[in-house]
């Protein structure tokens, strides 16, 4: 059984069948444990059709399992990327909503203030409390406004089939990393989820060993000058969205023997964001949110094996960009694997 040596998250995207939610397999995954569910709020970004607003903030409904002692099994949220097969004219159901903002200052407070467990009517009332305003109903959305009639948010119905899409995020695990998976994942075969066209399956390890400028350098290394022979051994979907390869002033940077702070300056150069082949985000600020290295290539999956497969092929070429000595500048598949292997060898 191929086994996983570091601590290892997982978001695994999936698409449950018509008439199925990401809330149905909630349910029954804490029915099979004998455990609970939670609602939680979900943050991301759409475009936006006002003009001269590039995008929206946005809240949408997730659904937190948790075993019986409380401990946590996995959450399940939507993921806007999954669009192959909803159909975008179909009504909301009820009870499914989002809530909508463009202020990021304000779509933290939101989530903090509004309830993902109540109803679309009662969503902006406590943010309407603390500004001292009303929320408006016009149609079928709800909106509160400042003092001044600017817009704080608006809270709509979510049609478009939107109850779908369900990505699974793990906790970090560790032991028996398949079986943990085949937990999660036998259950949404049994349901009829399957693996949505744009999938991926993205892998989190612990970043704190990579802030070492050579294991940084080595990072970027990796997932520059191998990036085809990468994409071809982990078979990477190409109509996965939200991948990009690094940005070059970072690239550029490697060349050399660069500092902590050299990496990060190229990093802000290179206008970095978590949308890249690898997420290194965490690893350049002081102030981490999830301090991990976020591996976002793999294919989508939906049988355990091939996910642990995969992500121990990867785990090895992680250990070897610990090394000191600088990853060699690009090279074909076998010479890749080849790598993975001396890694392996020195294995204690």
């Amino acid at each position: 059984m191929t086994r996983l040596r570091r601590r290892t998250g997982f978001e695994i995207e999936l698409m449950a069948p018509p008439g199925a939610s990401r809330r149905s397999l909630a349910m029954d995954l804490a029915g099979r444990c004998g455990g609970s569910v939670r609602p939680v709020w979900h943050s991301d970004s759409e475009p936006s059709l006002v003009p001269g607003l590039g995008r929206f903030l946005h809240l949408t409904q997730g659904f937190e399992v948790r075993r019986p002692d409380g401990a946590l099994l996995c959450t399940l949220v939507d993921d806007i990327t999954l669009l192959a097969g909803l159909d975008p004219k179909a009504p909301p159901l009820p009870g499914w909503f989002r809530v909508l903002t463009d202020d990021a200052r304000l779509l933290r407070l939101l989530s903090r203030h509004s309830d993902p467990a109540g109803t679309i009517d009662a969503a902006l009332k406590p943010a309407a409390e603390l500004w001292g305003s009303r929320v408006q109903r016009i149609g079928d959305v709800y909106r509160l406004d400042d003092a001044a009639n600017v817009t704080i948010a608006l809270a709509a119905p979510l049609g478009g089939e939107r109850e779908r899409p369900c990505e699974i995020i793990t906790p970090p695990l560790t032991g028996d990393i398949e079986g943990s998976l085949d937990e999660l994942l036998t259950p949404a075969r049994e349901l009829g989820f399957t693996v949505p066209y744009e999938a991926a399956v993205h892998l989190h390890v612990d970043g704190a060993p990579f802030r070492a400028p050579h294991a940084l350098a080595n990072l970027v290394r990796l997932f520059a000058h191998w990036r085809e022979p990468l994409r071809e051994v982990l078979r990477t979907n190409p109509a996965c969205r939200r991948l990009a390869p690094l940005p070059g002033p970072l690239v550029d940077a490697v060349a050399e023997d660069p500092t902590y702070d050299d990496l990060r300056a190229a990093a802000t150069a290179g206008e970095l964001t978590k949308y890249f082949d690898v997420n290194l985000t965490q690893l350049l600020t002081d102030t981490p949110i999830r301090d991990t290295v976020e591996i976002r290539i793999l294919p989508g999956a939906i049988e355990a094996g091939p996910i642990v497969d995969r992500a121990a092929l990867v785990e090895l070429l992680l250990e070897r960009c610990l090394d000191p000595h600088p990853i060699p500048p690009g090279g074909d598949v076998d010479m890749l694997l080849e790598l993975a292997a001396e890694a392996l060898a020195g294995r204690d």
